[in-house]
């Protein structure tokens, strides 16, 4: 593994445990066994690093979901589909997802919360697209899209959240078929109440 990989690998297992604003360039090289000029010449700082990581880990989840929200006859489906990859990608990479939720709720004028920012706001974007596709069938939803995106997408996270709880191991983090459809399924309970 080369040195750029190995202090990805460890600022993502140190950002993971600690938090993004807890952990310093001295610890994250002496995790990964370099120098910090190594670090610099790969990423210029530690938010170079963070957004480095966070991009690495992020596209492969986001082309899943922009493949998900492609799928489905219905808007359940689709919702179905959406979850399922966004738990999937949880469950294959537990560190990053868990890291990427809390750096979602860090204070607004932090770095952490500034580098994840483009990610939480294409993420949510990708969610309000699939509900104006489903006008036809939801009906007119008189600019609610964006209130139904903000409470699907929420539910993914905070479920994600309970799920994983204070485990410190997440290899097993799984979230089954059946939890999936009851979620979708309540959600949509929801919208047609």
């Amino acid at each position: 593994m080369d040195n750029r990989q190995l202090i990805m690998n460890s600022a993502l297992t140190l950002f993971y445990e600690s938090g993004y604003d807890a952990v310093g360039v001295q610890q994250i090289v002496d995790s990964a066994g370099v120098s910090k000029p190594t670090l610099y010449y790969y990423f210029g700082s530690k938010q170079g690093l963070l957004e480095a990581l966070l991009n690495e880990h992020f596209q492969p989840m986001e082309q899943k979901l922009i493949e998900a929200s492609e799928t489905g006859k219905n808007i359940p489906e689709k919702l179905y589909c959406i979850a399922r990859a966004f738990f999937n990608g949880a469950s294959e990479d537990p560190k990053f997802h868990m890291l990427m939720m809390a750096l979602f709720y860090s204070g607004r004028k932090s770095e952490g919360f500034r580098t994840v920012y483009p990610m939480i706001d294409r993420f949510y974007h990708l969610c309000v697209d699939v509900f104006d596709n489903a006008s036809a069938e939801l009906g007119n939803m008189n600019g609610r899209q964006e209130q139904f995106a903000v409470g699907f997408s929420g539910i993914l996270m905070h479920y994600l959240m309970m799920t994983a709880g204070d485990q410190s191991d997440l290899s097993n983090l799984v979230v089954r078929d059946e939890e999936v459809y009851r979620l979708v399924h309540q959600f949509m309970y929801g919208i047609y109440s």
